[in-house]
């Protein structure tokens, strides 16, 4: 008989081995065999090459949704009363953020060129400075940035809430497109309402340019608006004009699609909504580099 003493210790099934398989360090731990294996942890160049071909899959996901948006909007029946309806979001609700933002960051720019060139003796070329700035790239572009991190956000957000409470599932349920229903309406009043708000704004900015200029630096009212009107051509307001309807399209494809694709509930609603924001404003300054380029080249 064996005492209590001399009975074997009880045998422990574990599920690593420290001194025979230790685990690689880092990574994730998966289970092999009983044995806790760790992943490798992912190089910076395999990380990047990653975050390269996942930027290369949004972007094709992108132009797939503008297709069939596009294709399916123009199938019956045509979506009036949405397009009307997303004008009046995208548009009339943005001419507040338009008219302050536009006239303080034209206020700024007469500050900051009428005391740098009142150094050189040269503060009578502010107006046309001004006016060119504001034609060619701070309207259209600036406008576009805030706007559209207004429009785009709220876009990731209505389409978030939807996807993570299957209302797009119950849409593709019932039989209709949600490319047509939901992403074309907002296509075409963000493509229809981005050329008027820079419009807008470039009629602010240089407004606001014009009081300061006149109230502070002693240029008359009268002698800056001559001055703006002479050195602004029809190229170089079309040349800005251009840009806008691009952005506005970039705004709503950029909003719809990370909101489609939201997971995770409310937390995954408010990481679209950023993400969104983010990637608008990115795109838009990527976008207005390469048409920018293409008009001084198509039409110098």
């Amino acid at each position: 008989m064996v005492s209590q003493s001399e009975k074997p210790p009880p045998s422990h099934r574990t599920t690593e081995s420290p001194s025979l398989f230790p685990p690689p360090a880092g990574g994730r731990p998966t289970f092999q065999g009983g044995l806790v294996v760790r992943e490798p942890v992912p190089t910076l160049f395999e990380r990047w090459i990653d975050s390269v071909l996942m930027l290369i899959s949004h972007v094709g996901q992108l132009t797939r949704m503008g297709i069939g948006a596009v294709r399916g909007g123009f199938r019956r029946p045509f979506e009036w009363k949405a397009i009307v309806q997303q004008i009046e979001a995208v548009g009339v609700a943005s001419l507040g953020i338009v008219f302050v933002s536009s006239v303080f960051i034209g206020m700024v720019m007469s500050v900051q060129f009428a005391f740098g060139l009142r150094k050189f003796g040269g503060m009578e070329y502010t107006p046309r400075v001004i006016a060119l700035s504001f034609a060619r790239e701070m309207a259209p572009t600036m406008t576009a940035v805030i706007v559209g991190g207004r429009i785009g956000a709220g876009m990731a957000a209505e389409m978030g809430s939807m996807a993570v409470t299957e209302q797009i599932d119950a849409v593709r349920a019932l039989g209709a497109d949600p490319l047509k229903k939901l992403v074309f309406p907002r296509l075409v009043a963000s493509t229809f309402v981005m050329p008027l708000l820079g419009s807008i704004a470039l009629v602010l900015g240089v407004g606001g340019a014009m009081f300061i200029a006149d109230t502070q630096f002693g240029i008359p009212a009268s002698f800056f608006f001559r001055s703006a009107l002479g050195s602004v051509s029809m190229m170089d307001f079309m040349s800005g004009l251009i840009k806008t309807p691009i952005f506005g399209a970039l705004i709503a494809l950029i909003g719809c699609h990370l909101g489609m694709i939201t997971r995770g509930g409310t937390a995954g609603v408010g990481a679209s909504t950023t993400r969104a924001v983010v990637a608008i404003s990115i795109a838009i300054f990527i976008a207005d580099f390469f048409l920018t380029k293409a008009v001084i080249v198509f039409w110098p």
